[in-house]
């Protein structure tokens, strides 16, 4: 059985698309630079692991990652990458962010980073 590829919001921003529902093997949610505040009563609901990447030059955007972060109940982490602004447009910076999302996939999936 093929993993299922993992389902990307039409928008993003403002639902976490079916996330609430049961895990499965498919379901993870990585988040790179999102605004978690405008999804505030759906993020207790969330069953998937979730990822959340902000860049560390984003100072608004991780002060509200961090307090989805809290109010995330299932497997979380939050990753900050160095230096990075909102949309992660500073050299190699998008890469860091690909091999975060692929290191965290590949924790349920069982593949690994070659990036």
């Amino acid at each position: 059985m093929m993993p299922r590829k993992p389902r990307r919001c039409p928008d993003s921003r403002a639902s976490p698309c079916g996330c609430g529902e049961a895990p499965d093997a498919g379901r993870r949610v990585v988040s790179r630079g999102g605004r978690p505040d405008l999804a505030e009563s759906a993020l207790r609901e969330i069953q998937a692991p979730t990822l959340l990447i902000v860049g560390g030059a984003d100072h608004e955007v991780i002060e509200l990652n961090r307090e989805a972060y809290d109010e995330l109940r299932r497997e979380k982490q939050l990753a900050i990458v160095p230096g990075a602004s909102h949309l992660f447009e500073e050299r190699g910076a998008l890469k860091q962010v690909s091999k975060l999302a692929v290191d965290w996939f590949g924790r349920y999936l069982n593949f690994t980073s070659s990036a």
